[in-house]
């Protein structure tokens, strides 16, 4: 099958799409040049009027392995000027050091400003810098030193310091000890200076408030995680040690519950489910979240909602952010300050109904383009099971892999410009 581009050409007169078999949508070994990156690529004829947005675990990689055929599929996109994106719900870790790991593993120099990951849009939460904010989750403090060094947050906390300025907060962290003590950090001075006068008070309940809880990526310890959150939920203010008095009162909204100036709870994606190299989906940051949701409920017996905000996919927020980060990047790629060939179409790339396609399925972009949903078979998706069941959502296109979901992108994206 030839592909349905028009074929761009080099310096050196050669194509840099070329014809090639059903099995395979360019012959980078014969027609593409190899390693050569976009910044040194001719421009093309025409700017394509489409673009990619891929997720990674399960579609590119699994865990540290690349699917087979995704590392030569984004040399493809690369060689032929074709914009693309990575929109993921991991996260963990910086920006710059994922994007290094990325494209080490995939054999690709990508850029920074093609990579979101969950909690990537938390960057913008301005009002909350100066603040005192507890982020949870991720290996170590890795999650603390994003917000703390990359997103410039200047107060930030976690539950190892917590546990180890205060250990009797949850008598049954001994066992994570040894692991706490490798990155705990003392607590900010601000929050150890005031002193309570009633000599009965536990010493939190007049030194710690805590602004806004952030869940960066999957919690390691949700005994711990879980405890600290719902304390503050219950607070007055978001004082840890204390509880509110207007907890439990069916006079105010919510049952009272969570009208004290609690600290807002603001979690990074909604994953239940991700792939890694087991063969069956592992739980994800979703799973937390339901855990507590489900510990609030029997807390509030069922008198009060969870109130929360939720980032990553399928949040229109994530999408929105996403695609401001691709009309920039694919203005920067074709070295053009203001790109009036407008980016009519984006194919989302997913594995995961419940996130990928859903958010594809339900983005209404601000811009006037167009998402269409693709969902492979090589991640939490598996043969068998219904695409409209599974999550609910229905994509666009069910296909086998990411070769043939770029493969089918580009022709449906070559039919809608002839049509």
């Amino acid at each position: 099958m030839a592909t349905l581009l028009r074929p761009l050409a080099s310096r050196s007169g050669r194509n840099l799409l070329c014809h090639g078999p059903p099995s395979a949508i360019f012959r980078p070994s014969t027609c593409l040049p190899q390693r050569r990156t976009f910044q040194t690529a001719p421009p093309p004829t025409t700017i394509p009027d489409y673009a990619f947005a891929f997720d990674i675990d399960g579609v590119l990689l699994h865990s540290s392995t690349p699917v087979p055929g995704a590392s030569e599929t984004l040399h493809d996109l690369r060689a032929a000027r074709i914009p693309f994106i990575l929109l993921t719900n991991g996260g963990g870790t910086s920006e710059t050091a994922r994007v290094a790991d990325l494209s080490a593993k995939l054999n690709l120099d990508l850029d920074l400003d093609q990579f979101i990951q969950s909690h990537t849009p938390f960057a913008d939460i301005h009002e909350y810098h100066e603040k005192t904010v507890l982020v949870i989750g991720g290996d170590y403090d890795n999650c603390a030193r994003v917000a703390r060094e990359d997103y410039g947050f200047q107060n930030v906390v976690t539950p190892a310091d917590l546990i180890t300025a205060y250990p009797d907060i949850w008598p049954f962290a001994k066992v994570f000890k040894d692991y706490y003590a490798q990155f705990a950090r003392p607590l900010p001075p601000h929050l150890t200076t005031q002193k309570s006068l009633n000599p009965n008070d536990h010493p939190l309940t007049h030194n710690l408030k805590i602004d806004a809880i952030f869940v960066y990526n999957d919690p390691r310890d949700w005994a711990l995680d879980l405890t600290l959150t719902i304390d503050l939920l219950l607070s007055h203010a978001g004082h840890l040690g204390t509880l509110s008095p207007l907890n439990n009162n069916s006079n105010l909204p919510n049952n009272g519950y969570q009208q004290d100036s609690q600290p807002p709870l603001l979690l990074s994606n909604p994953d239940l489910w991700w792939s890694s190299s087991y063969h069956l989906p592992r739980l994800g940051q979703g799973g937390f979240h339901a855990a507590l949701r489900g510990l609030w409920s029997t807390i509030t017996n069922n008198t009060a909602d969870l109130q929360t905000r939720t980032f990553g996919k399928p949040m229109q927020g994530t999408y929105e952010f996403a695609e401001r980060r691709l009309r920039g990047y694919r203005k920067k790629l074709f070295g053009q300050v203001g790109l009036n060939d407008p980016l009519r179409r984006v194919y989302m790339v997913g594995d995961n109904p419940a996130s990928d396609i859903r958010g594809a399925n339900g983005y209404v972009s601000p811009f006037g383009s167009e998402w269409k949903s693709v969902l492979v078979k090589t991640g939490v998706y598996r043969e068998g099971t219904s695409a409209n069941g599974f999550g609910g959502e229905k994509p666009t296109k069910v296909l086998q892999d990411v070769t043939e979901a770029v493969r089918w992108g580009m022709e449906d994206a070559e039919k809608a410009r002839a049509g």
